[in-house]
């Protein structure tokens, strides 16, 4: 009698891998790089106090500047009017009052954990253009990747909290393709339990066009810190984003890891699976 073999368990879903060809070469953001290995093997992880420093940092050479230029200006616009000066310090020291405020107000909303204005006046707002300039400003420095990952933790903890959700045909994962193959397989396994479609970038930043042509409601990207700086600054302005950093244990662009537990944690509280 032959053996009856009992069917095999069905394999576990996996999302379908879109490529999209994009207008920049990936990895340009590494072009100084030596070739030697990053530090901590490319893992950038840094406290957001190091953010809030060189915000702070940054707000203050910002506001130092506009002074020396009104300063030196200052004769020049007395001409015009003798009110013209003093109005445009009364602005400028409003305008600093107003920024210190801002920032002491998305400090606490940071580490209190509440939202205490509303997210485009906090991390899809005024943030976008602050995580931007410390990052120039952090590249002096020599800190720049660790800044950016604080920066980028910032972000997403205020976002995380806003307890938004999507159904599973408007949320879009996004990935370089520089994961390492068990990386991808993870997040292609984590895409299909949630049939959430993945999107990957053969050249450089993809985020403009794909949300042009899917129109999503809200995404999920990987990128390195250069790279997701960049890319918040574009897309989360105009929709919801959640940024998984990567570590970069052999250089950059190749072989990247990330931490699936929290890509799964982040897809499953868009769909409200």
């Amino acid at each position: 009698m032959t053996p009856i073999t009992a069917p095999a368990p069905p394999a576990t879903p996996r999302a379908q891998l879109i490529h999209i060809e994009t207008d920049r070469r990936l990895g340009h953001e590494w072009d100084e790089w030596d070739g030697k290995p990053l530090p901590n093997r490319g893992d950038f992880a840094a406290p957001a106090r190091l953010f809030f420093g060189y915000a702070a940092l940054t707000l203050a050479a910002a506001l130092g500047l506009l002074a020396a230029v009104l300063f030196l200006l200052q004769p020049r616009l007395a001409t015009l009017h003798p009110l013209v000066p003093r109005a445009l310090w009364l602005a400028l020291g409003a305008a600093g009052a107003v920024a210190w405020v801002w920032l002491a107000v998305l400090a606490a909303a940071f580490y209190s954990g509440r939202g205490l204005l509303p997210e485009r006046l906090l991390e899809r707002g005024p943030f976008l253009r602050l995580m931007n300039v410390t990052s120039f400003v952090s590249r002096a420095f020599g800190r720049r990747d660790w800044v950016e990952h604080a920066a980028i933790d910032v972000y997403n903890g205020l976002a995380a909290r806003r307890k938004r959700t999507v159904g599973k045909g408007e949320l879009l994962v996004l990935i370089p393709r520089c994961l390492s193959k068990q990386a991808l397989d993870g997040v292609l396994a984590i895409a299909g339990r949630y049939e959430v479609p993945v999107f990957v970038a053969t050249r450089g930043q993809l985020a403009r066009r794909v949300i042009r042509e899917r129109r999503p409601r809200a995404v999920v990207a990987v990128a390195c810190e250069r790279d997701m700086t960049t890319g918040l600054r574009d897309v989360a302005g105009k929709l919801p984003v959640l940024g998984l950093t990567m570590s970069l244990p052999n250089g950059p662009c190749r072989d990247a890891v990330l931490d699936l537990s929290v890509m799964e944690r982040w897809v499953k509280s868009w769909v409200g699976a």
